[in-house]
């Protein structure tokens, strides 16, 4: 299918020039003025429009700004035998991919409106993949549009096929949770365990029994075997929310799961492997605890293998109002 082109100029052997040289490659129509080519845009879709600066009536720039509005927008390119610099940035800023002098050198015309429709050939291929992967990928329980969260959200795409740790940095409030889960979702491991665990809200003797389970008779209280989420997450997904607040007995027994990848029950001196990824956030700085001698620092580098930080809602003002009716 030919591409349409649209030539606006109220001089009729400028018109009927450029509608010779081009016609044998593309669709072309022609507008005396600025009314002529409304009309036209009425009852058909153009890819490329060659108007003409100064014409009687209506001026190109008018003809651009209508360009410019309708549903399909076309690729704008200014005329005139009256060309300087502030002329051609103001077509530009109103939206023209070019601007060209009079008389116009049709092979360098040709080449631009080549350029501009290969060009704009990209650019739906690429709306194409994106709306592709915006349905590969779920994410459905983020509300947002901000530059901010989409920044987020990108790379989440990047990092949940892969098997890497990741910390996600942030306010409290900021969506650390769901963020994990989205990881989880876009995952290989999606139809396996999501598991979170509140580190902050555990006490630090029951923490290390939540996390890795106990056998019976491990402590006083423990009538039974319990499984630990490390076990219970097995092929999926586990988050340990506020990892900064754990003790340093459970920081040296997550450090030797993720060097070994296998971990013991309280209790016992049999180690598990386990098949897990595993999703930390805190809404601490834990740069600052290590230099403070209050996280370890072999950990946190174990962990901050991938990091992502969460935009503050002062940072994403925009989307407050779509957070509202959620």
């Amino acid at each position: 299918m030919q591409s349409t082109v649209l030539i606006v100029d109220d001089e009729k052997n400028t018109r009927e020039g450029l509608r010779l040289a081009l016609e044998e490659v593309y669709d072309v129509y022609t507008a005396a003025n600025a009314d002529e080519a409304f009309n036209l845009f009425e009852v058909e879709s153009f890819d490329i429009i060659l108007t003409d600066l100064r014409m009687a009536g209506q001026s190109g720039m008018t003809v651009i700004d209508r360009a410019m509005g309708l549903p399909n927008q076309p690729i704008c390119i200014m005329m005139t035998a009256y060309g300087d610099v502030d002329t051609a940035v103001e077509a530009m800023r109103r939206g023209a991919f070019d601007f060209h002098t009079k008389p116009i050198n049709i092979e360098k015309l040709e080449f631009v409106i080549k350029r501009a429709l290969q060009s704009r050939r990209i650019e739906k291929e690429n709306e194409v993949l994106h709306q592709r992967l915006d349905k590969r990928y779920q994410f459905s329980e983020i509300v947002g549009n901000s530059q901010a969260i989409l920044a987020v959200l990108d790379r989440v795409k990047l990092v949940a096929p892969t098997k890497a740790t990741v910390l996600l940095e942030g306010q409290t409030g900021t969506g650390k949770e769901l963020i994990a889960q989205s990881i989880h979702q876009n995952s290989d491991r999606a139809r396996k365990p999501f598991v979170a665990v509140h580190c902050a809200a555990l006490a630090t003797n029951l923490l290390e029994s939540e996390l890795f389970g106990h056998e019976k008779g491990a402590f006083t209280g423990a009538s039974e075997r319990r499984i630990g989420r490390f076990e219970s997450s097995d092929g999926g997904t586990l988050f340990l929310d506020e990892i900064g607040e754990i003790d340093a007995s459970t920081q040296v027994k997550l450090l030797r799961f993720l060097e070994t990848r296998s971990f013991e029950r309280l209790g016992s001196s049999k180690a598990i492997k386990v098949d897990i990824r595993l999703v930390c956030a805190t809404n601490r700085n834990l740069a600052d605890m290590v230099q403070r001698g209050e996280f370890r620092e072999d950990l946190y580098y174990r962990l901050n293998v991938i990091c992502i930080r969460l935009p503050a809602l002062s940072n994403r003002v925009e989307d407050i109002p779509l957070l509202l009716k959620h």
